[in-house]
């Protein structure tokens, strides 16, 4: 399946060195930009049907991850302050001093540490569904009897985090891993459509690709001491937190009130892949938001 814009037209792919690693992006629409950021275990196509509801309004920039999707596999760097930095020099390069972030799952934990170390680029921030290292996202992943009867148990935090093993036992069946993976997070599996798995296979599939991935999860205790750090000195743009109520729901806002002074929230019926499952209703979210129409 193609990426297009809201004429139908194919979005443009782009590669930029920045900040020792080579990131792949898509790019679409005018006007003033918009970054959005996967989590993981998606790419850039996870947006794809946000993308061409935005860019009648904004121009789009859409990474793929250092690591993940079709950008470089990178030895080191992925703590999400260094990734961070990687999407802010991104943003250089391609001309864009003061922009609007999105970031869901792991990409949300990146787009709050680009807000806390750049507040003065980013005017607005959407953090979607995620536990942010520090502030609780350990506390999910314990064996407890709330979080073993729970959708939300991320029993995979503490598996990726072992040096390894898990790319041992996931190499090779990716298929099976990642189609269960990403439906069982869902509350609408059909969602999760055959051209997605398709691409999310190829590339956490490639050699190296689910390395990346778990180096991801392996910077996690760095992280939480980063987002702690980063608290000390609160968000002051407006922040919109935004959650599902079948996966990680209220959690959302509550954090975002812990490190932030403007925030709203809003929570759809839906599970954790937001932009796959209703990509209509939160796109429209994000409009209102960015137009300053939510209170």
């Amino acid at each position: 399946m193609q990426i297009v814009d809201h004429h139908g037209d194919r979005v443009r792919h782009g590669r930029a060195g920045v900040n020792g690693v080579r990131l792949h992006y898509l790019a679409a629409g005018e006007g003033e930009p918009v970054l959005l950021l996967h989590g993981v275990p998606k790419t850039s196509y996870h947006w794809r049907h946000v993308i061409p509801l935005l860019t009648p309004h904004y121009r789009v920039v859409v990474p793929d991850m250092r690591g993940l999707g079709d950008s470089e596999h990178a030895d080191g760097g992925y703590d999400m302050a260094n990734v961070a930095e990687d999407f802010a020099a991104l943003m250089t390069e391609l001309g864009h001093e003061r922009f609007r972030v999105v970031g869901e799952d792991w990409g949300a934990a990146a787009a709050y540490q680009l807000a806390a170390r750049h507040p003065d680029r980013v005017q607005q921030l959407v953090y979607q569904e995620m536990i942010l290292p520090g502030f609780g996202l350990e506390d999910y992943s314990f064996l407890t009897p709330d979080n073993v009867r729970s959708y939300v148990w991320l029993w995979h935090i503490n598996f990726y985090s072992v040096p390894e093993f898990p790319e041992m036992l996931i190499n090779g069946h990716e298929r099976e891993y990642f189609s269960y993976f990403m439906k069982h997070e869902t509350h609408d599996p059909s969602a999760i459509t055959p051209d997605a798995l398709d691409e999310y296979v190829r590339c956490y599939s490639s050699p190296g690709g689910v390395k990346c991935m778990c180096e991801i999860y392996r910077a996690t205790l760095t992280d939480g001491d980063q987002n702690r750090e980063s608290a000390k000195t609160r968000l002051p743009m407006p922040v919109l937190a935004v959650g599902s109520e079948h996966f990680i729901g209220a959690d959302n806002e509550r954090q975002m009130r812990e490190v932030a002074d403007d925030v709203r929230a809003v929570i759809l019926p839906w599970g954790h892949q937001l932009a796959e499952e209703s990509p209509e209703e939160l796109a429209g979210h994000y409009l209102r938001f960015f137009a300053g129409e939510m209170a």
